[in-house]
């Protein structure tokens, strides 16, 4: 029997490849995958798979339990559902140690072999969690030139590393698809509750913007609690079991494999411990600023760790780090304040516990929910605003900047509070940051009013935040389209 280099069997190798893809004997993906709802994105992604005019390489990209892989399965269902050939279609799991010395070629040469057909026209082969083989890009930039008349999709965990690596080495070889957690609106959408909002007909209206207002706004934010706490993971979603035992998931499958895996791996980090504890404490403090000299004491960190911490866990697309910039929009020459907040709000919930509306965490939950559905829109780069002249100090929560034009294009305060649409008055720093920077209209969130007030020269929007967040989403979705 033939062996590779490693004294695997072959033929070991090619019966895991063809229990990967059972399709080619049966016709069809595993049912219970299958099964499975659609996350919204998938339209999206399965339109990027197909173009196969373009020698290019799809590689899907998002933090982990979001569901790159069922995405991929549910593609090739499309595939075979539009007429693909079962045995045209390829999965291969890098992850698992029988490949851990094999190259992508290698790989690609023995699974059409145990598929039962050797040409290479007009194939799909996906590989997953690709970050695992050293030098990926490499390999899978070899594959695209080689072999134009077949698509290859990668799927990998650390968004940005990927990401960085792909625009080094792909030399537009790469097209890449982040596939960020659950958005609110998905929340709502895989649970059947869209019915909850509908169409705004009144407020802040535009061509591209589609405003949603409340249908039952004490119901809404049931559910968005729900969302805040467990809402951003598929799995979670639809397993009760998981769902009761949310810290053990959250803490075996996704902190402690991107923890004291992943990262590790891609990076060579030696003390795993002390990145957990560290992303632990950014957790506990999502949404708070913080000063290097105040991270680095209440941490117990040099500054230069910290650093090289937080663009790890940016890299595996668990937090991010947002700068600050004066009451004229301004960036400070150099970093005296940021704030840290994760990318999936109930990541905090699995650390700690779950957090209820009338908690005083309930603020920087709510904030890290709306920078949260933010962070969705690719390549759009948003800051806070604060200073202080004199005495007095101001902040906004949330400012962007406009490229070109270096000014800001908008700003939003992040209100977990029906207070200010009686008193818009009281957003001092709100009113004098749009002032100073020309702005004629600002939005602040609220709890459940929904309202419209002229104050002097600027035009306030008021939206319950839920309705805010589900409009963030659904918006994002449709710019991606």
């Amino acid at each position: 029997m033939m062996q590779n280099n490693h004294s695997i069997p072959t033929e070991k190798i090619l019966e895991r490849l063809r229990f990967e893809n059972p399709w080619w004997k049966t016709g069809f993906i595993d049912p219970e995958l299958d099964k499975l709802p659609r996350r919204l994105y998938f339209k999206l992604f399965y339109a990027q798979v197909g173009q196969t005019d373009l020698r290019r390489a799809t590689i899907l990209m998002g933090p982990r339990r979001v569901g790159k892989t069922v995405m991929m399965q549910h593609t090739i269902h499309q595939l075979l559902e539009s007429g693909v050939a079962a045995h045209k279609i390829i999965l291969i799991s890098i992850d698992n140690p029988l490949y851990i010395h094999m190259g992508l070629e290698e790989l690609y040469a023995l699974a059409r072999r145990a598929s039962g057909n050797e040409r290479t026209d007009g194939r799909y082969v996906f590989f997953d969690e690709i970050q695992y083989l050293k030098d990926w890009e490499r390999h899978l930039k070899v594959l695209v030139d080689s072999y134009a008349k077949t698509k290859f999709i990668a799927s990998g965990s650390a968004a940005a590393a990927l990401r960085l690596k792909s625009t080094e080495s792909g030399a537009g070889r790469f097209h890449d698809f982040m596939l960020p957690p659950l958005t609110f609106q998905e929340f709502l959408h895989l649970q059947d509750l869209e019915h909850l909002v509908k169409e705004s007909p009144t407020l802040y209206q535009s061509k591209n913007i589609r405003f949603v207002e409340a249908v039952d706004i004490k119901e809404l934010n049931q559910q968005f609690f729900k969302y805040l706490n467990y809402g951003g993971y598929p799995e979670v979603l639809f397993s009760s079991s998981v769902r009761h035992n949310m810290p053990g998931f959250i803490k075996s499958d996704i902190i402690d494999k991107v923890l004291l895996r992943d990262l590790p791996s891609l990076y060579g980090i030696k003390d795993v411990q002390e990145l957990n504890r560290f992303f632990t404490y950014l957790a506990y403090n999502t949404g708070k600023e913080f000063s290097p000299q105040k991270m680095a004491s209440e941490s117990g960190l040099p500054w230069t760790d910290i650093k090289r911490y937080m663009g790890y866990l940016e890299s595996a697309f668990l937090v991010k780090v947002i700068t600050k910039v004066n009451d004229n929009a301004r960036h400070f020459k150099r970093m005296t304040g940021f704030k840290v907040y994760l990318t999936n709000p109930s990541l905090r919930t699995a650390l700690f516990s779950p957090v209820e509306p009338t908690d005083d965490e309930a603020g920087n939950i709510v904030e890290t929910a709306v920078f949260s559905q933010w962070l969705h829109r690719e390549h759009m780069e948003f800051h806070y605003a604060r200073w202080k002249t004199g005495r007095k100090e101001g902040e906004v929560d949330m400012v962007y900047l406009d490229t070109k034009k270096l000014k800001p294009s908008w700003a939003l305060e992040i209100k977990w509070s029906n207070r200010y649409p009686k008193r818009p008055g009281e957003l001092k720093s709100l009113l004098e940051f749009c002032q100073k920077n020309g702005l004629e209209s600002a939005v602040v969130t609220t709890i459940d009013k929904q309202d419209q007030k002229r104050h002097g020269e600027l035009e306030l929007y008021f939206y319950p935040v839920a309705t805010y967040v589900y409009t963030l989403g659904e918006n994002t979705l449709r710019s991606r389209k």
